[in-house]
């Protein structure tokens, strides 16, 4: 028996299947590009009834552009022609829309600012506030394009919708200070200066670019006189940029007869600062650690941070809750001894157990070892408060009334402690009179003085450069 084998029939019969497959993927190709440019027709002409009919003959139309890295989607094209509705139709479907790139490095956001698209930026804002942080091309953020361009209005609502904003960097290390101000955009940098110090984060105007210059340098540098004198005081005149030059140096090396005036507020703003030289960041870690330093550390918080974590903030509360119970209770009992107080004066005033009303009945002794121990755990806690509460929103205050509650404690005892018995007694009871105040003045003024101590060292050191955010 023999088998013939039809090879031409199958060679025939593969390529027929091939071309029919190939042409399969053809006619998909044509269909998916066809629909496409349909849907972009419709994000340049606006039409959103268009949008719909297309997401109902295919409803992974808007899904397909995540797949792709860098791409331009229909909402970059409605950006540019200014069709805010449709816009705000497609990111309300496909949010990740808008933080696509584009092939230039420009989302949605950005073309929208680019083109002066106000009404949509303003709804994209309303959507998402996070875009106003989304980093284009050169890291280039919406923020840094309205300080650049000088939009006072809208870049104070950029910095009330998304305030960490103001503490993004670009490529090269400038926050939308340093751009307001090397592009000559004064009443930017005035809302800019008026937001930091609003919200308590005026280190941001220390912040260095790539090429070491504060806000302050750059101002030397293009003879910004009003900026100078908006930052005096404010800012460390005495840093150096990665020249080793402070902006005094930088306006010495300029001779136009334009630039007295600023040497002029450089000078006087040197006058008024409180501050010594500065030191280099490696200096200052290479010191011991202060005492307010070591303090912290005992208590497990942090030194370096300038954001609190929130196992150090679960920390600081729990410690603040403790001391503020053993206070209250320390001080309750000095306002309620054992035995209570004497209602009466003692008939025999010459008489050992001579006494007045309002004093303690305790036995002189015992009164003293009582306040010693109570003393301790009173001082030690209110020690602990002052401590934390230290540099806290409206510390001033609730330090005085800390302070005012170890005087009025010192003003309870003075008023109820027994007489002594023996002419020892009277020596001890001088001895703990004297002590008392001394000690609660330490107390009170000890953490106050370290705080400005360590505040101005920090203050001094001259920090390298600010390094991009982890976004």
């Amino acid at each position: 028996m023999s088998i013939v084998v039809d090879v031409q029939g199958d060679a025939n019969g593969g390529m027929a299947a091939r071309d029919v497959n190939l042409s399969e993927f053809s006619s998909s190709m044509n269909q998916d590009e066809d629909i496409n440019v349909r849907l972009k027709t419709a994000a340049e002409g606006g039409d959103i009834e268009r949008l719909y009919q297309l997401i109902s003959e295919d409803s992974n139309i808007l899904g397909r552009f995540d797949q792709l890295p860098f791409c331009e989607t229909p909402l970059h094209t409605a950006a540019e022609k200014g069709q805010t509705h449709f816009a705000m139709e497609l990111i309300t479907l496909k949010p990740s829309l808008a933080l696509k790139l584009n092939s230039s490095g420009f989302s949605a956001m950005h073309l929208a600012l680019q083109n002066n698209h106000i009404r949509m930026v303003r709804g994209f804002m309303a959507i998402d506030s996070s875009l106003i942080s989304i980093k284009g091309r050169g890291r280039i953020t919406p923020l840094h394009h309205v300080a650049q361009r000088g939009d006072v209005e809208l870049l104070s609502e950029f910095l009330f919708a998304c305030p960490s904003s103001v503490e993004d960097l670009t490529i090269k290390c400038e926050t939308a200070v340093h751009v307001a101000v090397k592009n000559h955009q004064i009443e930017a940098f005035k809302v800019l200066l008026g937001w930091v110090k609003r919200v308590n984060r005026e280190e941001i105007l220390s912040w260095k670019d790539e090429d070491g210059n504060t806000v302050f340098h750059i101002a030397a540098l293009i003879n910004q006189t009003e900026v100078m004198e908006l930052l005096r005081g404010t800012v460390k005149v005495k840093a150096k940029n990665l020249d080793g030059k402070t902006a005094m140096d930088i306006l010495q090396t300029h001779q136009s007869p334009l630039f007295p005036k600023a040497r002029k507020l450089l000078r006087r703003a040197k006058e008024r600062l409180l501050y010594g030289s500065t030191m280099t960041l490696a200096r200052y870690l290479s010191q011991k650690p202060s005492f307010i330093e070591k303090q912290n550390s005992l208590l497990g918080l942090s030194n370096l941070s300038k954001k609190e974590t929130k196992q150090t903030s679960d920390s600081r509360n729990a410690i603040l809750v403790v001391a503020v119970l053993i206070v209250t209770a320390t001080y309750q009992a000095g306002l309620s001894p054992p035995g209570g107080f004497w209602q009466d004066d003692s008939s025999n005033p010459g008489d050992d157990n001579s006494h007045v009303a309002g004093q303690m009945t305790l036995s002189f002794y015992n009164a003293l070892v009582f306040y010693i121990l109570n003393g301790i755990a009173f001082f030690s806690s209110l020690y602990v408060i002052i401590i934390l509460i230290v540099g806290l929103p409206m510390w001033t205050v609730l330090y005085g009334s800390t302070a005012a509650l170890g005087i009025a404690n010192f003003a309870s005892f003075s008023n109820t402690f027994p007489n002594p018995d023996s002419s020892a007694g009277y020596i001890i009871l001088f001895l703990f009179v004297f002590a008392y105040p001394v000690l609660t003045g330490y107390i009170v003024a000890s953490p106050f003085i370290q705080f400005f101590v360590n505040k101005r060292c920090r203050h001094r050191v001259d920090f390298p450069a600010s390094y991009f955010t982890s976004s």
